[in-house]
């Protein structure tokens, strides 16, 4: 790749069933398979704030213009927070052609035509989440919506119900954790923009300061402050970072700040030390306490923008723009003679989290007891501040930092009461109950408490933290890893992690895995074997050896053709690390002990790959020697059917340690069920076998009652829900009087007379009714 397409952050398109991701370039994004093109298509690009949603679509804007996408002919891209703000009504001939751009002459005839042609046109909503402030969308009931005025939401409503432009594209950018799926509920393509990764923060930091004295020191100076770089992989802190490096070393400093408030704190007092030449320091530090008031006010209502005229005062908006806080806007005019409208919003997200946390801080309506209700590791009754998320960090960072001279150069706080709130927090924190936190609510607790950089409270939470850390499925981006890693360091305790579906990266599993008091870890066996690679590539075999010994793979349950490739690639694993044992310590052989132990395996591909699932997991189910529990009931059903019954078969006498086989509704037949006959006395260990709800019938049935006396170690057989009738259970009956080793025979089956089972339970109890 060139140096340009590599600066391009990376895209991963999400199968929102099955979770996988899969790496896009951008030609891709309009690209949806077996979909009908006479329909309206809904795509969403996923992005944490300042991940640079809104640069990619000015860059798809920029691509079309340049004759890329040339399936569309027009493009019409709107801003949530700018249309979210004006309460006026449009039809959508005045929405296309009259607030986002307005033809000099034929927009009646450009207007005909969007409608005959819908999809050659695309309409981009950036920032979604401003659309919704808490409500639900109106349904668009207008008879004819192109034509009859509607609001905003009632005309994105129709589009979305496909009653306005039905065939054009829709493309919406938002947050993850924006709730955009009640409102869409047929979203045909999802993207995330996850950032940068750790090579292209390097490439961004040296492009930075190409052209700059301190070239060399710079990318050196962010390396070594770990906790930055880690915050690099955002564009936007990247890019607030690389700001303050440049000021540091012009200030012939020679270290960064420690934490994300500092930083932050850093960058205020260097915009607004460029004001003082006209204003005297008490009057900015009035301005800027009016306007976190403001941040606090509208990030309440999930709101960044605002129209102009409701800024308290000039002297504040001047202030704001001069400093580069705010970003004005003019909204479209309808005529020539209508009076132009302004708009403000705050030129980034971080500004306006900060500046929340300075509103708490400093205004005298919070006192220091409600304070920590602001914080996001709160009961589970109350809600945290999703919207502004990075606020109750830099509450906790600025609580420990009021002494500090660049706050008292943005504040005139007394050091009395800065003393009291840093004392709430420490008594609020020492009597928070740790283990009753959910993983999203620690997580926000440990990230507070390291702003906070205080020794006691670091200690503290390191002390008592729970050995089992579950992260399941709460996303882990690297200074979160980077904050558990330090954290975790501190206490002398044994952990055991679980980093599944956190989308951590190579280099933060390793810094985890590498921790001496991590003793086990689970994560997605995709990252694991990427990592024991990566080991074995750079021949660091000591620790490839220590983290296949701490990995955890049981129980473990596959749920798409993926996982059975990753499981594959896990034991192909094995074969090469027997080498890399060889070489590093002359032992001839090597397990790793989460093949060795694995010992329940459940299978769950559904019916559409089930039986391609299973002919590739059967030819590596025989290095799994502890396996005691394989699973292949579904409640999606598998359906691997008389083909997979006999493959498995084949592999029977490999698996010495099963004790259960569950092949319940799998659509086995009698030629299945014989199969499975033939090779099941090899399994010397079976206690329960379950062939619940099949297809089976009374010669299937005759098969397994030949070989039920030879299987002497079954305790259990289950095949009610067949097509067995009396014929067949007599002659399970009659087997059964050979194996007193049996305790149980579930056999009802709706083609057996009641009558004949009963008289069969009573000749045998072990027969279920």
């Amino acid at each position: 790749k060139n140096s340009a397409k590599s600066m391009e952050k990376e895209l991963v398109t999400c199968n929102l069933q099955e979770k996988e991701k899969t790496a896009i370039d951008r030609s891709q994004i309009f690209q949806i398979p077996q979909r009908n093109d006479l329909e309206t298509k809904v795509i969403v690009v996923l992005g944490k704030a300042g991940m640079g949603k809104s640069i990619l679509i000015q860059k798809i804007c920029q691509d079309w213009s340049n004759g890329e996408f040339s399936q569309f002919e027009f493009v019409f891209w709107f801003d949530c927070k700018q249309i979210s703000l004006h309460e006026k009504r449009y039809s959508l001939r005045e929405l296309l052609l009259e607030f986002f751009v307005k033809p000099q002459d034929g927009s009646k005839e450009i207007f005909e035509y969007i409608l005959q042609n819908p999809d050659k046109v695309l309409l981009i909503f950036d920032g979604f989440k401003g659309l919704h402030d808490h409500e639900n969308f109106p349904r668009c009931s207008t008879s004819q919506p192109e034509k009859d005025l509607c609001s905003i939401k009632e005309l994105l409503s129709g589009l979305i119900q496909k009653k306005i432009l039905n065939g054009c594209t829709l493309l919406f950018t938002a947050r993850p954790k924006d709730r955009l799926y009640q409102y869409v509920s047929k979203v045909d393509k999802t993207i995330e923009i996850v950032g940068f990764s750790h090579q292209q923060r390097e490439l961004y930091i040296s492009k930075y300061f190409e052209e700059s004295p301190y070239c060399d020191s710079a990318l050196k100076l962010i390396k070594d402050c770990e906790y930055l770089f880690s915050h690099c992989y955002s564009p936007v802190m990247c890019r607030f970072v690389c700001f303050l490096c440049e000021t540091v070393l012009e200030m012939g400093e020679k270290s960064l700040p420690s934490t994300l408030t500092e930083v932050f704190l850093k960058f205020f007092q260097q915009k607004i030390m460029f004001m003082q030449r006209d204003v005297a320091n008490t009057q900015n530090q009035e301005n800027l306490a009016t306007l976190a008031r403001v941040a606090w006010c509208l990030g309440e209502k999930h709101q960044s923008a605002m129209k102009s005229d409701l800024i308290p005062s000039e002297e504040v908006k001047e202030f704001a723009l001069k400093c580069g806080f705010f970003l004005p806007f003019a909204f479209p005019r309808h005529s020539d003679s209508e009076e132009e409208e302004f708009g403000s919003t705050f030129s980034d997200f971080v500004i306006q989290n900060f500046l929340c946390a300075l509103h708490l801080l400093l205004a005298e309506e919070f006192k220091d007891k409600s304070l920590t209700k602001y914080l996001s590791f709160l009961s589970k009754k109350k809600k945290p501040y999703n919207w502004l998320d990075l606020m109750p960090r830099f509450l906790a960072g600025l609580m420990f930092l009021q002494d500090d001279s660049c706050f008292c150069s943005l504040s005139n706080e007394d050091a009395k009461q800065s003393t009291k709130k840093q004392k709430t927090l420490l008594k609020y924190i020492r009597r928070l109950q740790m283990n009753t936190l959910c993983p999203e609510r620690l997580l926000e607790l440990l990230r507070c408490v390291y702003e906070t950089q205080n020794n006691y409270l670091l200690q503290h939470v390191a002390l008592r933290l729970e050995p089992d850390l579950s992260f399941l499925g709460i996303v882990l981006a690297p200074p979160d890893v980077h904050v558990l890693h330090s954290i975790l360091k501190r206490s002398r305790k044994e952990f055991s992690l679980d980093l599944r579906n956190s989308s951590i990266d190579m280099q933060g599993l390793q810094a985890l895995v590498s921790l001496r008091n991590v003793t086990s870890f689970r994560a997605s066996l995709s990252d694991t074997v990427r990592l024991w690679k990566s080991l074995e590539q750079t021949k660091d075999y000591e620790l490839l050896k220590a983290s296949t010994e701490k990995f955890v793979l049981d129980p473990f349950k596959a749920k798409t053709l993926k996982d059975i490739g990753d499981l594959s690639n896990l034991v192909e694993m094995q074969e090469k690390m027997m080498h890399c044992v060889q070489e590093a310590s002359g032992f001839t052989s090597y397990e790793i002990p989460a093949i060795r132990n694995l010992r329940k395996l459940e299978f769950a591909l559904g019916p559409a790959c089930g039986l391609q699932g299973l002919l590739k997991l059967v030819k590596i189910l025989a290095a799994f020697p502890s396996l005691q529990h394989l699973d292949l009931d579904a409640l999606s059903e598998n359906d691997i059917g008389d083909e997979g019954a006999k493959s498995l078969s084949e592999v029977f006498p490999t698996l010495k340690s099963l004790e259960t086989l569950n092949l319940s509704q799998n659509k086995i037949t009698d030629l299945g069920a014989e199969n499975l006959a033939t090779a099941l006395p090899s399994l010397s260990s079976l206690k329960t076998l379950s062939l619940y709800n099949n297809n089976i019938c009374d010669f299937g049935a005759e098969n397994l009652a030949k070989v039920l006396p030879a299987m002497t170690s079954l305790r259990v057989l289950d095949v009610q829900y067949n097509k067995i009738t009396g014929v067949g259970a007599q002659q399970l009956t009659d087997s059964l009087r050979k194996c007193p080793h049996i305790k149980n025979l579930v056999m009802w089956n709706p083609t057996i007379p009641y009558g004949v089972l009963e008289h069969l339970h009573q000749l045998d109890s072990r027969i279920s009714v």
